[in-house]
C-alpha cells in the first residue's frame, strides 16, 4: 500500500467521484447597525434585543464559486447552474424576439460531432440528417447561426502538434517538458488543478480545447468579418458532458473589455432532447438545414481521424514523427494494456523506442498515470487524458441507452457512425494558414498565444470541518 495515495487507500477505485462535502463556500452576511435594548436576565445574562429581526438573502452559489472552491465539486456531474442550461437559452431567445431589431443579439450555437452522433443515434438518424435537422430546429427558435466545431478542432490539433514538438525538443532541460498530457477534457482538468496541483500542472498542454478555440473564432474572428463586437453576439455550444460548463466559466475565457464570454451557454445531448420534448417537435420531421460554414469545415459534418475523443494522440504521432524523425507513419496499432481504455503506441529508430505514446480514459487509469507520474517512472512522452471511459462518446451527459441496450451496446454504435463520418486532416483546409497570418499576425504572435492557448491554477485545498456531512 506504500506506493499508492491517500485517496486510493481511502476510497474505492472508481469512476465517479462524489462530493465528499457539503458546500464549504461561506456565506457574508451584512451585519448593519440599528437600534437596539439591552437587557439583564434574571440570572445576570446581558441579552440584546434588535428592534426589528434581521432579514436574510437567498444563499447563491455561481459556477465560478464552485471553480474556486476546493469542496465538493470534483466531478461537474453533480453541477447544476441556472446560467447553463437550456431553460437560460430559451429564456435568451425569448427576450431576443422582443428586442428591437437595432438591439437583437446575433445567436450563435456550435455543435460538437459527439452530441451530434449521440442524438441521431437516438432519434434513428445518420449524422448528416441529425446535424441539419438540428440546425433547422435552432433557426426555427430564433437561433441566427448553426456550426459544427471540427474545424476549430484542427486548429486546437494542429497548436498541440506545434507545441508537443517544441516540448520535446526541450526535454533534456526542462524536467517538466515530458509527458505532454492532453488538455482538452475539462473533468480532467479540473481534477488536476484541485488534487493534484502544481505538480501536475505543468505537464499539461497549454492548448485550448475545440470548444474555447470555438469562442475565440465566433467572438473575435467571425465577429470581425461581421462588424460586431463580442458583446453583441450569444454564442452557444452543444457538447457531450457537463464538465464544459464548467470551462466555459473560467476566468481566462472572459472579455474583460466587453464583459463577455467566449462562450456564454453550454447545453449538453440530454439537455437538447429535453429542448425537443419541451416543444413536442420530433426530430425526424424538422425541415432540414446545412450548416453554415464560415466557421465549419463543411456544410455536412466530418470527423478528424483518431477515436471519438478528438484523435489528437492519433495527429500528434503522426506530426511527430515526421517532425522529429522524417519518419512517415499510415497506420497507428494501438496495443492494449490493462484494459481497453488504456493503450500506447510506440515509435522506433535504429532499435530506439524514441516516441511512446498512450490513452488513459476514466479516472481508475487516471489514477494510475498520476501516481506513476509522481514516482518518476512514467515512460510516456504524450498521454491523452480523458475523464470518461470511452472518451467523449461516453460523456456524462450523452443521451442514455434505450431500454434493452446496455451502456456497452451504445458506446460501440456512436463509435460505428463515428468512424463512417468523412475525415478531415487538421492542416488540409487552406483557411488554417489564413487564420494564422491574417488573424492571429503569426503563429507565434501574442494574439495567437492569448486566443489559442490557456493556463491553470492549483486550486488550494481548504477544508471546513463545519461543511463536512457526518
Amino acid at each position: 500500500m506504500a506506493g499508492f495515495s491517500g485517496v486510493l487507500k481511502l476510497t474505492d477505485l472508481d469512476d465517479f467521484i462524489a462530493p465528499s462535502q457539503e458546500c464549504i463556500k461561506p456565506v457574508k452576511v451584512e451585519q448593519k447597525s440599528g437600534r437596539g435594548v439591552i437587557r439583564i436576565d434574571d440570572d445576570g445574562t446581558d441579552i440584546k434585543k434588535a428592534l426589528e429581526p434581521p432579514k436574510y438573502e437567498k444563499a447563491k452559489i455561481t459556477l465560478n464559486d464552485c471553480l474556486a472552491c476546493s469542496g465538493c465539486i470534483t466531478s461537474a456531474e453533480v453541477v447544476l447552474v441556472s446560467q447553463q442550461s437550456h431553460d437560460e437559452l430559451f429564456r435568451v431567445l425569448s427576450e431576443n424576439s422582443a428586442r428591437p431589431p437595432g438591439e437583437k443579439l446575433t445567436v450563435v450555437v456550435s455543435l460538437s460531432p459527439q452530441a451530434i452522433i449521440s442524438i441521431a443515434t437516438k432519434f434513428s438518424l445518420n449524422s448528416d440528417d441529425a446535424a441539419q435537422k438540428l440546425a433547422g430546429y435552432l433557426k426555427r427558435i430564433g437561433v441566427h447561426y448553426v456550426f459544427d466545431t471540427n474545424f476549430a478542432r484542427s486548429l486546437s490539433i494542429i497548436e498541440a502538434q506545434k507545441e508537443f514538438v517544441a516540448r520535446y525538443r526541450r526535454k533534456d532541460s526542462d524536467s517538466k517538458a515530458m509527458p505532454m498530457l492532453a488538455s482538452a477534457c475539462p473533468g480532467w482538468i479540473c481534477y488536476a488543478e484541485k488534487t493534484h496541483g502544481s505538480y501536475i500542472l505543468p505537464y499539461i498542454s497549454v492548448t485550448r480545447s475545440p470548444q474555447q478555440v470555438m469562442g475565440a473564432l465566433v467572438k473575435d474572428l467571425w465577429a470581425q468579418q461581421n462588424d460586431l463586437t463580442p458583446d453583441k453576439i450569444y454564442h452557444v455550444t452543444v457538447m457531450p458532458c457537463f464538465d464544459k460548463k464548467l470551462e466555459a466559466s473560467r476566468d481566462d475565457f472572459f472579455n474583460q473589455d466587453f464583459q463577455t464570454r467566449q462562450v456564454d451557454c453550454v447545453i449538453t445531448s440530454v439537455e437538447v432532447e429535453q429542448m425537443l420534448q419541451r416543444d413536442n417537435v420530433v426530430l425526424s420531421s424538422v425541415e432540414s438545414c446545412n450548416l453554415d460554414t464560415a466557421l465549419s469545415l463543411r456544410p455536412t459534418l466530418t470527423s478528424h481521424s483518431g477515436g471519438g475523443a478528438g484523435g489528437y494522440a492519433h495527429h500528434l504521432f503522426i506530426h511527430a514523427a515526421k517532425e522529429l524523425f522524417q519518419q512517415d507513419v499510415e497506420n497507428i496499432n494501438w496495443k492494449i494494456l490493462r484494459n481497453t481504455d488504456f493503450r500506447e503506441v510506440t515509435l522506433e529508430v535504429g532499435g530506439e523506442t524514441v516516441l511512446r505514446f498512450a490513452m488513459a480514459y476514466g479516472f481508475r487509469n487516471i489514477q494510475n498515470l498520476v501516481q506513476k507520474l509522481k514516482r518518476g517512472k512514467s515512460p510516456y512522452h504524450y498521454v491523452e487524458v480523458m475523464a470518461c471511459p470511452s472518451g467523449c462518446l461516453n460523456g456524462g451527459a450523452q443521451l442514455r441507452p434505450e431500454f434493452g441496450t446496455s451502456a456497452k451496446e451504445l458506446v460501440a454504435k456512436l463509435e460505428e457512425q463515428y468512424t463512417s463520418l468523412p475525415v478531415v486532416e487538421p492542416s488540409s483546409d487552406p483557411r488554417i494558414s489564413n487564420i494564422y497570418s491574417e488573424w492571429l499576425g503569426g503563429a507565434n504572435s501574442e494574439k495567437a498565444n492569448n486566443m489559442l492557448n490557456t493556463t491553470y491554477k492549483e486550486v488550494e485545498k481548504s477544508t471546513n470541518v463545519l461543511g463536512i456531512k457526518w
